[in-house]
């Protein structure tokens, strides 16, 4: 089979082992995938796949027809159309699959374009609903508002009857997302000093949940802008690994801050991350009040220059690889 492959630091097409389905597994034949931010880690060597996954076939999420059925498994039946996350691999024109982290996708939404939801909009809802426990009525602030786990972020809450505050470096995202339902937008200029950002994400309201998708200096701005018991989820590192966290502040907040990643969770828990989304976010996919926002569709061939173009950070939203 194809598959998009990293070769010190470059992306190219090659030739690889067409994977075979283990028990419980299925084999999907790949119509599309998204790029994310972890496959550009992948590609620089720093952020390899776990044990026992294609250390050089990079691609976190999927969509696709189902091929072949591995041992113990009867659904998702041969022929059904599914989406859904891995570990890697994704980028190529097989990849095998646990059945329970397959989700059929909704009727209606074409096979390539649910190819850009699952990572994203999996992330999205597992950090607001499952980690954070947000509820209907709570304000969510997003940072990186543009990208695509930020314009899942914000279709997500504002359908459970949130309003969002997001931050982005220019005034161009913001004005994209708005049109997702984005409430209060901040634009996020190089060297600005926490405490003024936070100032600029409380004049739209204290929010409730944190979903900081940029880590780094940015933890610092949500303590000092949460609202009391508030909850912040760090889920990307894209401004650094650390941060200074005014702990007095967090302290009298009674705030609570946790990570998430889905990459390395079980079988079991990706199993739930699925299930739960499909429940209460399926029903929006299928009536479309939530698509992805897709920047760009690349055909498989043309894969290094979507890399590229995910590095120049000017996208909104996501870039997909078309595997015909």
């Amino acid at each position: 089979m194809r598959a998009v492959v990293v070769d010190s630091g470059q992306i190219q097409i090659d030739e690889r082992p067409r994977p075979s389905p283990s028990h419980g597994e299925v084999l999907v034949r790949v119509r599309a995938a998204g790029l994310n931010r972890a496959d550009l880690l992948q590609r620089s060597g720093l952020y390899p796949p776990p044990p026992g996954i294609a250390p050089d076939i990079p691609g976190l999420e999927f969509s696709g027809i189902v091929e072949e059925l591995g041992q113990g498994v009867d659904h998702p039946a041969i022929g059904t159309s599914v989406m859904g996350i891995v570990a890697g691999g994704a980028q190529a024109e097989f990849v095998a699959v646990h059945a329970t982290h397959c989700a059929a996708i909704p009727s209606g939404l074409d096979v390539v374009t649910a190819g850009g939801i699952p990572e994203a909009f999996f992330t999205a809802h597992d950090a607001m609903r499952t980690q954070a426990l947000l509820v209907p009525g709570e304000r969510v602030l997003v940072h990186a508002a543009g990208s695509g786990v930020g314009t899942a972020v914000i279709q997500i809450a504002v359908s459970l009857g949130c309003p969002v505050t997001g931050t982005a470096r220019t005034e161009s995202k913001l004005e994209r997302a708005r049109a997702l339902g984005l409430q209060h937008g901040v634009v996020a200029t190089d060297g600005i000093e926490m405490q003024a950002l936070a100032d600029l994400i409380t004049s739209g309201g204290a929010p409730d949940v944190v979903i900081d998708l940029v880590g780094g200096a940015y933890v610092t701005a949500d303590v000092i802008a949460s609202a009391p018991l508030g909850r912040i989820v760090v889920v990307g590192t894209l401004a650094g690994g650390s941060a200074k966290i005014p702990l007095l502040a967090m302290m009298g907040k009674r705030l609570r801050m946790m990570g998430t990643m889905l990459r390395t969770r079980s079988i079991e828990e990706k199993a739930s991350v699925t299930s739960r989304f499909m429940n209460e976010v399926g029903p929006f996919l299928t009536d479309r009040s939530i698509s992805p926002a897709i920047e760009n569709v690349f055909d498989f061939q043309d894969a290094a220059t979507g890399y590229d173009l995910l590095a120049s950070n000017t996208t909104f939203g996501k870039l997909i690889l078309s595997v015909s």
